[in-house]
């Protein structure tokens, strides 16, 4: 696995007397592919954040940032990936070698090991350590028996990233500092609230969604247990929001795609295509209404 071309032209760090920009990238699995748009608008305003957090596939495209990768470098990386079945599945069930051996005695739900998927899918350009990263990083997963959120920042960055990437009745919990971990945004779907205080604006990102189908047909299980989780957020979400919320929200039109909807990759890249402008429009009205207040 090749990490991106170094041809590409990486974005310009911003004037030391501009206003400092944190982001937060929030969960949603597939929905997530959603912030190589935020990405690629920050790269085109010359913005290098000065923090990021993020929480399961936030978290993953958080650290892809921070390693120095631009948006376009993940979405070419992302949508070559995905666009290659057979590389998936190589991939996939790469050490150990049987399908079987993978998924813990065949393809029962909550048998995949995501610490094994982050490591086979994971850009080479995305270090091993949290120390390597070029910007701070904050990864949230949730401690299953501790009953609370934890909040990586050092060591071992991919198991970091498995742990906050577990999302229940898919993958194993993942075994970390001798504690049991589950995805982050159980706890804490979109989490700003890492970052608040680290830059003059913060901006996040919310790829939770919400349930969607013919309402006169009650959904299947594994529908019905995703559907709940995104409830369960969006409550958790609202809260936040009414209690302090960021100096700029997006939320992506990402309902329509299911968790794992992966392989829809170039389709969920298209529909949400449009916020990068609102990203755009939205962070300069933030950067000049910044500018403006008075000093003091």
């Amino acid at each position: 696995m090749t990490g991106p071309s170094e041809t590409r032209v990486k974005p310009q760090p911003s004037r030391s007397s501009d206003p400092t920009v944190a982001v937060a990238f929030g969960g949603g699995g597939a929905r997530g592919l959603a912030h190589t748009h935020i990405i690629r608008a920050l790269d085109d305003m010359g913005i290098r954040p000065v923090a990021i957090s993020g929480s399961s596939i936030g978290a993953i495209m958080g650290a892809a940032m921070a390693s120095g990768m631009t948006g376009e470098e993940i979405s070419d990386y992302t949508l070559g990936l995905v666009g290659n079945t057979t590389d998936i599945v190589a991939r996939l069930f790469r050490r150990p070698a049987s399908i079987a051996a993978a998924t813990d005695r065949g393809f029962r739900i909550g048998q995949f090991d995501v610490q094994r998927i982050v490591q086979n899918f994971m850009p080479d350009s995305v270090p091993h350590e949290f120390d390597r990263l070029q910007i701070p990083l904050s990864v949230i997963a949730t401690d299953y028996y501790g009953h609370h959120e934890t909040v990586f920042e050092e060591g071992d960055l991919w198991s970091a990233l498995a742990a906050s990437a577990a999302i229940p009745a898919l993958f194993r919990p993942v075994r970390r500092d001798g504690r049991i971990f589950i995805d982050g945004g159980i706890f804490n779907p979109v989490p700003y609230d890492h970052i608040l205080g680290k830059a003059d604006i913060v901006l996040a990102i919310d790829v939770v969604g919400t349930p969607r189908g013919d309402s006169r047909r009650i959904p299947r299980p594994i529908d019905s247990l995703y559907g709940t989780s995104q409830l369960m957020m969006r409550s958790i979400l609202k809260l936040k929001l009414k209690v302090q919320p960021p100096d700029v929200f997006i939320q992506p039109p990402v309902s329509n795609f299911r968790v794992m909807d992966f392989l829809k990759a170039r389709q969920i890249v298209e529909v949400t295509a449009p916020v990068y402008d609102e990203v755009r429009r939205k962070l300069e009205r933030a950067l000049e209404d910044r500018v403006r207040e008075p000093a003091g």
